[in-house]
């Protein structure tokens, strides 16, 4: 799934070992399976070369999606694994 972490949701994310993010619409923290019982335990947690962008590979419990779904990204898939796109990214 995707999730939106302030600087605090990282420190309760790394202090507490659950998944903790920022709602913006509700403009409120919560932590993921309070209400839903689908957990996420926080396996590591890593951030990308510019420091903007945070990985966290977790265990997950139940959905991790709001539709119910184990993942977000299972539906209208863009591009499939060997499929021929023109040019890689790797040959620009």
């Amino acid at each position: 799934m995707l999730g939106w972490m302030d600087d605090e949701a990282l420190h309760r994310t790394l202090t507490t070992g659950r998944c903790t993010y920022w709602s913006r619409s509700r403009r409120e923290y919560w932590v993921k399976g309070d209400t839903s019982g689908h957990f996420q335990w926080v396996k590591s947690v890593a951030l990308d070369c510019d420091a903007d962008t945070v990985l966290v590979k977790v265990d997950q419990i139940g959905a991790a999606c709001h539709t119910g779904a184990r993942t977000c990204f299972d539906a209208d898939v863009l591009l499939k694994d060997g499929a021929d796109s023109g040019t890689a990214a790797s040959d620009q």
